[in-house]
């Protein structure tokens, strides 16, 4: 990596923010893209305005994720990490604008960012696109439907992308995690915290810190080497969502 920008999305809480903590520890520069930017002001006083800088972009926004990249100076690594699940029932009970927000900030945001990324890469000849995905994708649980099957696009995508850029000298990671206790399962169910909470009941979930560390390492391989696809979960965690579906449909009620 040279001294180029750290890009990460969906920055102001939860991974997004443990990430930023990480390589602003390392000396780098980082490009925080969030809605809420007044979160970053203790950032930019911990590490420094000229290393800090805050942007707020909503990635469902093209138009303004494009201006935002075009006014950084040099991009070495792109952390994709806004995204969001809506609702934990069946299809049939599903808020259709629920999915078109998930679909709109966890595959079009996606895209967006990593389009607007790459011609500074290709012309750097280096760069590094680390998307977060998720468990969900590949293990099915109820409930997870569009949520679980937009994460698929995003390991899938990351593959496809890997064999776009072979030879560019850019690098393609997938990183997902299982359940992390962060914010997400309270934007989940709408700010219900008891909700929220009762997610985590009899395990002890991965921490935004220890996704944080897999994405770090990953970057910090030497450039030779492209970890494609990492996946994590706690030690306490079945394969798919720990919650039994009796547990889940009353969460959902």
């Amino acid at each position: 990596m040279t001294d180029g920008w750290i890009v990460i999305t969906g920055a102001s809480a939860g991974i997004g923010r443990a990430v930023a903590e990480r390589f602003l520890k390392k000396g780098r520069r980082v490009a925080l893209l969030a809605r809420r930017t007044d979160r970053f002001a203790g950032l930019a006083g911990d590490f420094g305005s000229d290393r800090v800088r805050a942007l707020a972009v909503d990635v469902r926004d093209r138009p303004a994720v494009e201006q935002a990249f075009a006014a950084l100076d040099g991009i070495d690594v792109l952390v994709n990490n806004a995204g969001l699940s809506l609702g934990l029932g069946p299809l049939d009970d599903g808020d259709p604008d629920a999915w078109q927000t998930m679909l709109d900030t966890n595959i079009a945001g996606l895209l967006a960012c990593t389009r607007a990324a790459l011609p500074g890469m290709r012309e750097a000849g280096a760069g590094h696109v680390v998307n977060i995905g998720s468990l969900a994708a590949e293990y099915a649980f109820y409930g997870g439907n569009v949520y679980a099957a937009s994460k698929a696009f995003v390991h899938h995508l990351s593959a496809n992308l890997r064999a776009d850029v072979q030879g560019s000298g850019i690098r393609v990671t997938c990183v997902a995690p299982g359940m992390v206790r962060s914010e997400f399962a309270l934007v989940r169910f709408g700010g219900d915290q008891a909700k929220a909470d009762a997610l985590y009941e009899g395990i002890s979930p991965l921490t935004p810190d220890d996704v944080a560390d897999t994405v770090l390492w990953a970057c910090e391989t030497p450039a030779h080497v492209n970890v494609n696809y990492v996946e994590l979960m706690s030690v306490d965690q079945p394969f798919g969502l720990a919650l039994s579906r009796a547990a889940q449909e009353r969460n959902t009620q």
